[in-house]
């Protein structure tokens, strides 16, 4: 790991990105960074304070009003540009991240480099698709850009939940102030390099580093802020949401979730259970749309149980810079007890299936859990209803396709879901049932520009697409003498 420091730079940095420039810390402490995979410390980042934020503040305010004003054709530009800037790193956002996180160097690759990427471009290309504009009567209804939206990222995915608040926000016409995680901070910081690189005006992205309490608070409460978009566990996103309400500011959360794999009695029994498997454990289960509950006919138990265990089993644990690793560590000592201790209550709950307590085979230290499943779970048991956030799925038997939605949407949750069938409309009908944001039919794939969010206690407002484009924006009415007047208007 320390290749990676000679080559980049990017630790023991003591400053934040504020007015397009790197800023010395208003103060002095900072936060020890930790290599998940062998727990050695390689270096640390400075906490922000309440004055970084202000600062940050208000050079997004004063940045505000020359980029609201610039037309949609030279703000895609500015996407397209530093999209193209971060696909020359791209390697480099890679290997970071896996330092960060501990993800696998190939799905680092893919679902933190390639699609951050990915993301970021996109919006120039919905800027370049014209404006939103409609004419309703004597009415044209016009979307102005909300304002200062301060972003605060998770660190399970820290790359692309920082962009994919930023970019949004900056193409539709806002100015920001981002908080990544202060545990997993390294990508936010090549990011600052590349917008510098690219020459985006002062002002436009600011990075304060720091942690919740402390930044983030400062960034959720200060009245130059006109609105947060948050990406986090539900109990944090219910405190931004009460403090916002205080100065009725906008949020937009996308928070927890226990999402199911319901499978019908007709599906395809080996592909659905090894894909359900799949979609519990990517990045380790460290993250929010994880199917970690797996609802089978209870007919079928058994047989799922078996294929559960052997699709679990060919995971491989190890160094994450390994091209054969597919498990990596969890990101940090904390969370790590938190998982174990979850896995110590699923044995007094339900039948261990696979995995359980102690180090995976092939590696010998590090914040590593074993692929673990649990078997003939109570869909009221504590494993079943907490979002874990660990390679940990609970299989859930269903008597009838009625009972098996019932399950599915029986938690406080509402994020994401699977459904498979071998008749396509069959799986449509349950899809339809099911109380959440998105619903993949048959291992459907991952969509760049498809709306994501939650509903229930899974948060508020929709990412990606042209849906995160409306979150950053308000809706205005310009009413006319006659509607051939609201046809005739200026568009930008």
């Amino acid at each position: 790991m320390s290749k990676i420091d000679i080559e980049t730079g990017y630790l023991n940095r003591a400053n934040h990105f504020i007015d397009g420039r790197w800023q010395a810390a208003d103060g002095q402490q900072r936060r020890e960074l930790v290599n998940p995979y062998d727990e050695s410390e390689f270096g640390s980042v400075a906490l922000g304070t309440a004055e970084d934020v202000d600062a940050a503040v208000k050079a997004a305010r004063a940045a505000l009003p020359s980029w609201s004003a610039l037309p949609r054709h030279q703000r895609a530009k500015w996407c397209y540009a530093i999209a193209e800037a971060l696909k020359e790193k791209s390697e480099l956002l890679a290997r970071l991240e896996s330092l960060n996180v501990g993800s696998p160097i190939s799905f680092s690759r893919m679902a933190h480099a390639q699609v951050a990427v990915a993301i970021t471009a996109s919006y120039g290309e919905f800027l370049e698709r014209g404006p939103h504009d409609e004419v309703i009567g004597n009415s044209r209804v016009v979307r102005e850009p909300i304002g200062v939206v301060g972003a605060i990222a998770a660190w399970n995915y820290p790359l692309m939940l920082l962009l994919g608040k930023a970019i949004p926000a900056i193409a539709a016409g806002c100015t920001v102030v981002a908080k990544p995680s202060e545990v997993t901070p390294l990508t936010s910081m090549v990011v600052a390099d590349v917008l510098q690189e690219v020459g985006l005006p002062a002002g436009v992205i600011n990075i304060v580093n720091g942690d919740g309490p402390t930044v983030g608070e400062a960034l959720v409460n200060h009245r130059g802020v006109d609105m947060v978009s948050f990406t986090g566990s539900t109990a944090v996103g219910r405190r931004i949401m009460a403090n916002a309400a205080t100065q009725v500011k906008k949020v937009a959360l996308e928070l927890g979730g226990k999402s199911a794999t319901v499978v019908l009695d007709d599906a395809p029994l080996e592909q659905a259970v090894r894909g359900a498997v799949r979609g519990a454990y990517p990045n380790a289960g460290q993250t929010c749309i994880a199917l970690s509950r797996l609802i089978v006919p209870g007919n079928l138990i058994d047989q799922a149980l078996d294929i559960a265990a052997d699709e679990a089993g060919r995971f491989v644990a190890g160094d994450p810079m390994d091209e054969r690793t597919t498990l990596g560590p969890l990101a940090f000592a904390g969370h790590h007890q938190r998982v174990a201790e979850y896995i110590r209550l699923g044995q007094q709950e339900a039948t261990l299936i696979a995995g359980g307590e102690g180090l995976p085979d092939g590696v010998e230290r590090g914040f590593f859990v074993k692929p673990t499943v649990f078997g003939r779970v109570d869909p009221q048991a504590r494993i079943a209803q907490e979002e874990i956030f660990g390679p940990v799925l609970s299989v859930i038997a269903a008597g009838s396709e009625e009972q098996a939605i019932d399950i599915a949407n029986g938690t406080i949750y509402g994020l994401n879901g699977a459904v498979w069938s071998a008749d396509p409309e069959r799986a449509v009908r349950a899809a339809r049932r099911m109380q959440c944001g998105k619903v993949d039919i048959n291992g459907g794939g991952f969509n760049l520009d498809a709306p994501a969010g939650g509903f229930k206690q899974s948060g508020i407002g929709r990412e990606r697409g042209h849906y995160a484009l409306e979150e950053y924006m308000e809706v205005k009415s310009l009413q006319f003498a006659d509607a051939d007047l609201a046809r005739a208007s200026a568009l930008e």
